[in-house]
Order: C-alpha cells, then sequence, then structure tokens
C-alpha cells in the first residue's frame, strides 16, 4: 500500500504543478481554501465508501442518504425547533440505522450488495423528494445557528474545518483499519470470505458494521453539505456522490473485488479528484464534463488495478516455477 500512497502523491504533487502552471490562480489562498473545503465534504463519505469496498461491497446510496438526512435535519432544527445537538444525533443514529438494513439484507437475507444499496438509493430519494412534496428545504432570511455554523462552515487558520473534521476522521479510521483486528478481519473477509469464516471470523458481523460505518460517517456528511449548500433539492441534492467516493478509493488502491486498500490512499484520491475538478473549472470547461471525468477516472482506476492484479498473478506463477 505504501508504494501505491506514494505513487498517487506524486502524481498529485505533478497535477498540481500542471494546473498550477496553466492557471496561477489555483493556488490563490481563496482557490486552495474553497478546494480543501470540498476536499473535506466529500472525503468524509468517501471513507465510509472504503470501508465497505474492502469487505467486496458497494455502496450506491450515499448521495440519496446526504439528501433525505440533511432534509430532515434542516426540517428538525427549523421547522420544529429542535436543538441542532438532539437532530445531529439522531440523524447519526438513522444514518447508521440504514448501514444496519443493509448490512442485515446482505448478510441475512443474502442480498447482492449493488442490487440492496440501488434500491436504498431510489427509496431514500423518493422519500425525500415526497416528505419535502419536492419544495426545496433550507433556511429563511436571516435564520442562523452561530455554534453549528461555525463547527461545519468556519475556519481555523484559514483551514475549513470541513477539512479538519476529514483528517480527524481518517485519523480514527486508519486506527481502526489497520491497527486493530478489526481492521485484519475486514481484508479478511475481503480477500476471501469463506476463508475467514472457516477460520473463525464472524464474517457476517464484519460486513454489517462496514455498512453501519459507511451510514455514520455519511450522516456526518449530510450534516455538512446541509449547512455548506444552506438549501437542500431533494431531487438533485448528492446526485452521483457515491460516483465521488468509488473513484476516490479506486484511485487510493482499493480493489472492487475487496481486502485491499488504506486510508491515506482514499483521502489522496479525494484529492485527486478535486484538483482534477478544479482544473476543468479553472479552464472555463462546462460543468457538465465534470461527470466525463468522473467517469474516465473510474475506468482509468479500475483498468490500472485489472491490470495490476494479473500482473502480481503472472508474477507469483512464475516465483512457483
Amino acid at each position: 500500500m505504501i508504494k501505491k500512497d506514494i505513487g498517487l502523491f506524486v502524481l498529485i504533487l505533478v497535477v498540481g504543478a500542471v494546473v498550477a502552471t496553466i492557471n496561477p490562480l489555483f493556488l490563490s489562498p481563496i482557490n486552495l481554501g474553497n478546494t480543501a473545503n470540498l476536499v473535506g465534504l466529500f472525503g468524509i463519505f468517501a471513507i465510509g465508501q472504503a470501508f465497505v469496498i474492502i469487505t467486496g461491497g458497494i455502496e450506491l446510496s450515499v448521495g440519496s442518504i446526504i439528501a433525505l438526512l440533511g432534509v430532515l435535519f434542516v426540517d428538525l432544527i427549523v421547522n420544529f425547533g429542535v436543538s441542532w445537538p438532539v437532530a445531529l444525533l439522531l440523524m447519526i443514529a438513522l444514518g447508521m440505522l440504514m448501514g444496519l438494513v443493509h448490512g442485515i439484507l446482505i448478510t441475512r437475507l443474502h442480498l447482492q450488495p449493488f442490487i440492496v444499496t440501488l434500491c436504498g438509493l431510489l427509496i431514500y430519494r423518493g422519500v425525500a423528494r415526497f416528505y419535502t412534496a419536492d419544495a426545496t428545504a433550507g433556511f429563511a432570511f436571516g435564520e442562523s445557528f452561530p455554534a453549528l455554523e461555525w463547527l461545519t462552515t468556519g475556519r481555523l487558520l484559514g483551514v475549513p474545518h470541513s477539512f479538519i473534521a476529514m483528517l480527524i476522521v481518517a485519523v480514527i479510521m486508519w486506527v481502526v483499519l489497520h491497527r486493530s483486528v478489526f481492521g485484519r478481519h475486514l481484508y479478511a473477509v475481503g480477500k476471501n470470505e469463506e476463508a475467514a469464516r472457516y477460520s473463525g471470523i464472524n464474517t457476517k458481523s464484519v460486513i454489517v458494521a462496514a455498512y453501519v460505518i459507511c451510514g455514520l460517517l455519511t450522516a456526518v456528511s449530510a450534516i455538512f453539505f446541509a449547512m455548506y449548500t444552506r438549501s437542500i433539492s431533494p431531487s438533485s441534492h448528492g446526485n452521483f456522490y457515491e460516483l465521488y467516493a468509488i473513484a476516490a478509493a479506486v484511485l487510493g488502491g482499493f480493489s472492487l473485488r475487496g481486502g485491499e486498500g488504506s486510508i491515506v490512499g482514499v483521502v489522496l484520491g479525494v484529492i485527486l479528484l478535486q484538483i482534477l475538478q478544479n482544473l476543468v473549472n479553472l479552464l472555463g470547461i462546462p460543468s457538465s464534463l465534470n461527470f466525463a471525468v468522473t467517469g474516465s477516472v473510474i475506468l482509468a482506476g479500475v483498468l490500472a488495478d485489472t491490470q495490476f492484479a494479473a500482473f502480481r498473478k503472472r508474477r507469483f506463477s512464475k516465483r512457483e516455477v
């Protein structure tokens, strides 16, 4: 993993240097601050997606969860007068519950992760649209929650709090994934679930826990996005966010087959994606091509992963001979 992470870091430096050469505004404090903010916003739920991918699963409902929880959070604190700490805890609990349901459907009923989370994508988006009658949820003019706004959209010495939050999450999840028994179990399940089960690992609990962690981090992201945008259109808020998370994980060295990847890698993947998005914006390329860039990145990542796996297999075969 270290070699992959170093390679990705070097690639980020090269791409960043190219972008700065093309447009010096890339290195302006405002642009760097905005980019760091977006890295933080997308990085939190991308780390959650990575935990699911490492088990060989996938979570396609991330964007819809962000939309639904964002709508509910805003409605609770604005229209129902619920204190924001209580509303925040409720959203985190609801996000974890969604992850729990997904994990149970996958492990107990043996449904495919793609089907379960695709259904979640449709259901949560539909519920969000029905709940607001397809109207935009947001804050009234002049309405303010100073403490909440400072925590989610404030800056410390110019560094966005969203970026700091992502770093804190990354450190915690790095310890969980790389320095704990649970982390080793995640890798084992992703490599070979049947072998892991025969070795005494409760594979079902490990997979469920991965989806719960993803739900938790997605809920945290939903709060940050709600406060960042301050208005949520349930039909479009969070659209394709799951693709950003998958692309970041794949770029960071996570194999879609499971069993590989590092937290540092997924963070670097998010940074590279945002630099590419920034390049598109600075060059004045139509924003609609953002999706083309994301799709190309995912394709390139999967191709690289496939070729690397084939190379390792050939190399291992030669050693055996």
